[in-house]
This record gives structure tokens, C-alpha cells and sequence, in this order.
């Protein structure tokens, strides 16, 4: 099937890079999110990632113009009645995600692609409230969208491999790389990587050593670009506790409990780089 129609529902941090890079490989996007102010938001952080691309010379003025002309404003779940894929970006809360997906069921046309961007949730109980779990997918990119190049795409129980292939080739032409796991809570990037990063909230816990201290540990002895607490406020301890429990839920293994002081700074509202707190302070 030829995608060429896309809705992006979620107008955030991820969802807004994914609309850029759709617009980028020229697709047609719908924008969609609940709040108009989220949309301008959403637009507006596009507009500044391309302007930035056009002052290092990956694009021309003309381009960028072209580029955000490919946008359209969307304000209503109804606007995906056109439209040969979704990625549903919102909320990493699996009642939302469904609620969204049976709207979609009904409202998008029957060749219609459901993906969702999730980070940990199971593509197959996501499906299971659709008529058309064959056609539900996940494709999780990774943040910032706009950088990063890797894409998992994720099979539900029933995701048919025409689905699955007729993705690998949008992703491919986004220019990012699509990397196939299965259904797992966690799938790979994040059932590695959320353990590492609560290991790390542990082992400041425990005063093994200051947040400076392990950062430095993990981006000088390891190579990593950026510590585990530092990358913890980027992605957001709420989600990061999210996650972890998921990952706790999903396995029934003591190694996925999420550590007492992630869930303290989260009760106390230090969600990280977002709230302008979590184990650093930003402006």
C-alpha cells in the first residue's frame, strides 16, 4: 500500500518530531492534538529545528516553506477519516491509548494503518480493542525523532507482514532505520535501558556517589554521550517511572522495581527537564 496521508496524533516532544520527518519525506500530515496552544507549540519547535537545518545547510528557505506546508492543523480525532496511517503519540497510558484506537476503528477508513509510538506497552492489548488487530502496529522512535535514527517496530500477536513491510519501507524513507522485535513489555531500547537508568537513581540512593559522579562514571568509562540521571530528566521521570513500572507488571521481577526516590521526586512534581527540575535544576 502507498502511505501518503499520515495523521500524528499528539502534538509534544515526540510527536511533532514525527510530523516533521513525515513532512520531510513528503507526506501529506495531520497535526492532530486535543489543545490548540499544544499544536502552536508543536509547530513552532518544527519550524525551529528546520530553520536551524537551513542555517547549517542541509536545506534551502524554499524547502523548509515546503516542508511546513505539508502541515495541517487538526483539533478532532475525526480528521483521521482520510488518512492511510495513524501513529498515535499521546500519553504513555495504556486506558488513553485504547480509548484513542477505538475512536480510530471506527472513524479511519478500512485500509487504514493504526501505529502507536508507545515505549512499553503491548502493541497486542492496544490492538485488541479494534476490529482490525491485523493492521495495528508499533513504531517507536526515539528522541529527538528529528536526530535519532532508529526506529523498533513492533509486531502485535496478529500484525500481518504486509502491514509490517508496507512500515519498514515508510521508516526506511523517513531516513531512519527500522530494527523488528516482538511483543514484549519493554520491547529492546527500553527494557535495556530503563533498568540501566534505575540502577543508577539506586545507586545515588544508596550514596555510592553524587549524580555528578555517576554521570561522569557512565559518559567517560562507558563512552555513553550523556549520564543516566542527566538522560533521566531528558526523557522525564514520570515516564521513566511509567516504564519501569510496566516493565515490573509485565515480568513479575524484582529487578524491574522502580527505585523509592524516582518515585519520591515524581510525587514531588521533579519530572525533569520539562518542569525545570529532577536531579538537576534548568532554566
Amino acid at each position: 500500500m502507498t502511505i501518503q496521508k499520515v495523521m500524528i496524533i499528539g502534538a509534544g516532544q515526540m510527536g511533532s518530531g514525527i510530523a516533521q520527518v513525515c513532512a520531510q519525506a513528503g507526506l501529506d500530515v495531520k497535526l492532530n492534538d486535543i489543545s490548540e496552544a499544544s499544536y502552536v507549540k508543536g509547530v513552532q519547535t518544527i519550524a525551529q529545528n528546520l530553520s536551524r537545518n537551513v542555517v547549517k545547510g542541509r536545506i534551502t528557505e524554499d524547502e523548509k516553506d515546503i516542508i511546513l506546508q505539508r502541515l495541517t492543523k487538526s483539533l478532532s480525532i475525526e480528521d483521521a477519516a482520510d488518512v492511510d496511517l495513524v501513529i498515535e503519540a499521546a500519553v504513555e497510558n495504556m486506558t488513553v491509548k485504547q480509548s484513542i484506537f477505538k475512536q480510530l476503528d471506527d472513524i479511519t477508513p478500512q485500509h487504514t494503518i493504526l501505529a502507536s509510538n508507545t515505549s512499553s506497552l503491548p502493541i497486542t492489548e492496544i490492538a485488541a480493542v479494534t476490529k482490525r488487530p491485523e493492521q495495528v502496529i508499533g513504531m517507536h522512535f526515539m528522541n529527538p525523532v528529528p536526530v535519532m535514527k532508529l526506529v523498533e517496530i513492533i509486531r502485535g500477536l496478529a500484525t500481518s507482514d504486509e502491514v509490517y513491510n508496507d512500515i519498514e519501507e515508510l521508516t526506511k524513507k523517513l531516513e531512519k532505520v527500522p530494527v523488528e522485535v516482538n511483543d514484549f513489555p519493554g520491547f529492546v531500547a527500553n527494557r535495556v535501558l530503563m533498568p540501566m537508568i534505575n540502577e543508577a537513581i539506586y545507586t545515588l540512593y544508596e550514596g555510592v556517589a553524587s549524580k555528578e559522579a555517576i554521570d561522569q562514571v557512565m559518559k567517560l568509562g562507558m563512552n555513553h554521550p550523556m549520564g543516566p540521571l542527566t538522560l533521566a530528566d531528558f526523557i522525564g521521570l514520570d515516564t521513566c517511572l511509567y516504564i519501569m513500572e510496566t516493565l515490573y507488571e509485565g515480568f513479575g521481577d524484582s529487578k524491574y522495581r522502580p527505585c523509592p526516590l524516582l518515585r519520591k521526586y515524581v510525587k514531588a512534581g521533579w519530572l525533569g527537564k520539562k518542569t525545570g527540575r529532577g536531579f538537576y535544576h534548568y532554566e
